[in-house]
């Protein structure tokens, strides 16, 4: 899963960074198909790898909500999906983080990217 979760990242990393108005369209054509990877490794589990959080919840849930962020209508279909990210975001210290004057939901990428380098 850690793998999938990386290849996920560099998919997107790359379209961010090196093409991305070229590369958007096709990358947003393929992203339905990959969710629904995810959404059904995911199943009806609590979490990735079962009942117990791992640190493959933490790259995943960064991962979704970056592409949520990207493209807000993309886990619509994929409640699975939505209900791991507010179970993420419920976590007591996850929440306390989220509330407090440290949390940062942006920039996500550094400035040479064409997208989620600027902090809104």
């Amino acid at each position: 899963m850690e793998n999938q979760a990386m290849d996920f990242r560099n998919g997107f990393v790359m379209m961010c960074y090196l093409d991305l108005e070229n590369k958007k369209p096709g990358y947003l054509k393929s992203l339905p198909g990959m969710l629904k990877q995810f959404s059904d490794f995911l199943g009806d589990r609590k979490w990735f790898a079962g009942d117990k959080i791992t640190f493959v919840d933490f790259i995943m849930y960064e991962l979704l909500d970056q592409h949520r962020m990207f493209l807000p209508t993309c886990l619509d279909d994929y409640k699975n999906l939505r209900d791991l990210m507010d179970r993420f975001e419920a976590l007591e210290k996850i929440a306390a983080y989220m509330k407090s004057d440290r949390f940062m939901k942006t920039p996500v990428n550094n400035r040479m990217a064409k997208w989620g380098n600027k902090k809104e």
